[in-house]
């Protein structure tokens, strides 16, 4: 089973965003390789996390993955408040959805495939999302794979 590790960032937010997914090495360990980047020009951390669970998920094609993140804001949309969205006709009682289109298509890839999302502390010193939020800000500044 693939373990995806994802992370974004926004500078200033909102502002210029990137976002990262990094694979973790099939022999369990800490090691990983970053394996897919993008960025917006103008963005928010929130957006650039969900664009990085979108990518791992699509990386992971329908197969068994888990997936690190942490950002318990898209675990809950995910697990939690998406079901009741999309029941409702994706409208919530407080208001509009924000970046309703990509919670739409995470929600379906998430209910389609076959995703553990594991919710992590961030800036804590864990080596696969410290990893993850390094290349999120390089790929925030231009870097690519």
């Amino acid at each position: 089973m693939k373990i995806f590790w994802t992370d974004g960032s926004a500078e200033p937010n909102p502002g210029l965003g990137g976002w990262a997914v990094i694979e973790q090495a099939d022999n369990g360990g800490a090691e990983g390789v970053p394996v897919a980047l993008g960025s917006e020009p103008e963005t928010t951390n929130i957006r650039m996390e969900g664009s990085a669970l979108k990518a791992a998920m699509e990386l992971a094609g329908g197969e068994p993955c888990e997936i690190h993140t942490d950002s318990e804001f898209w675990v809950n949309v995910l697990t939690k408040w998406a079901p009741n969205w999309k029941a409702n006709g994706w409208k919530k009682k407080t208001g509009p959805i924000k970046n309703l289109e990509l919670v739409q298509e995470l929600y379906g890839l998430y209910s389609a495939g076959n995703v553990n999302l594991a919710w992590v502390r961030g800036h804590v010193g864990t080596e696969l999302n410290e990893m993850a939020d390094e290349w999120a800000n390089k790929a925030r500044l231009g870097e690519r794979l």
